[in-house]
């Protein structure tokens, strides 16, 4: 039973629609709304502008960045794009069928199920508490790896939120740099006016690169880790009581304040009395 609960309970990839959709919507907001203006998609497709600001602002994340935290800020870009998920619900049940497993049989009893976790955390904690580790110290020692992903998840979104200060301010080096540019040729006026608008190109490329992009990306990423956070308190709690010999109910009624909402609560209640029956029906 616990077996098929942990495969219940294993993490879930899938598509971040969220992501996607706010890309479409800001930049088809700004697009749609120059549109309605009167001006045109080729107004704003500019290259040499983009190689500005996107070199300009790499430049200065590597300056600003150490190159280790830049490949895990990189690889924690995929997580902007793709949600892995677990169900807190399903992890409860794991953990109660792992409580009643203990009380059962004894905590020993667990050594097998717990290389079968669906969670590299849980299966540490759990690995821990059967080699006897004294409580306090397998709180502090999985505390720590919390703590140290929460400080790694901090550093990578701080590349982006850097990124989101560089990029405006590049941009107004790329709009000086085209007016420079234009200035050579104050003869022709109507060449002047074309270049100045197309100067200012670069400073919009990088306030909506800042603001569509870097910026919200960061928030993402402490999202994403605020998430995770949650779901390794709720099995560092649910393994401690385990190891305190709590009963599965209890348990289970400590680790549903971290279900959302009372319908999700009202859902796991019944949920647990549904395997209660089947208990006691087995019995």
């Amino acid at each position: 039973m616990a077996a098929k609960e942990a495969a219940s309970a294993k993490t879930v990839v899938k598509l971040d629609f969220a992501t996607f959709a706010g890309l479409v919507i800001g930049i088809g907001g700004i697009v749609g709304g120059l549109i309605l203006e009167g001006g045109s998609v080729r107004e704003i497709l500019a290259p040499t502008a983009l190689l500005i600001v996107l070199g300009g602002t790499l430049g200065a994340v590597l300056i600003t960045t150490p190159l280790s935290v830049l490949r895990r800020g990189m690889q924690s870009l995929a997580s902007v794009f793709y949600e892995r998920s677990q169900d807190p619900e399903s992890l409860i049940e794991t953990l109660v069928d792992y409580s009643s497993k203990a009380r059962k049989n004894g905590i020993v009893s667990l050594e097998q199920v717990a290389d079968q976790a669906p969670d590299p955390f849980l299966r540490k904690a759990l690995n821990l508490a059967v080699d006897g580790t004294d409580l306090q110290e397998l709180r502090n020692m999985m505390e720590l790896d919390i703590g140290v992903d929460e400080h790694h998840a901090e550093a990578e979104a701080r590349i982006f939120e850097s990124a989101g200060g560089y990029a405006p301010t590049i941009g107004i080096i790329g709009a000086v740099l085209g007016l420079i540019q234009v200035m050579k040729d104050l003869a022709d006026i109507e060449k002047v006016g074309h270049g100045i608008a197309t100067a200012f190109v670069a400073t919009i490329y990088g306030v909506a690169f800042a603001n569509l992009f870097f910026l919200p990306v960061a928030g993402k990423i402490k999202a994403r880790s605020l998430q995770k956070t949650q779901m390794r308190e709720l099995m560092l709690e649910g393994v401690i009581g385990i190891v305190e010999g709590l009963n599965p109910k209890l348990i289970r009624t400590k680790l549903g304040a971290y279900l959302r909402g009372d319908e999700s609560k009202a859902k796991a209640n019944e949920k647990g009395a549904e395997r209660a029956a089947e208990k006691v029906a087995e019995a």
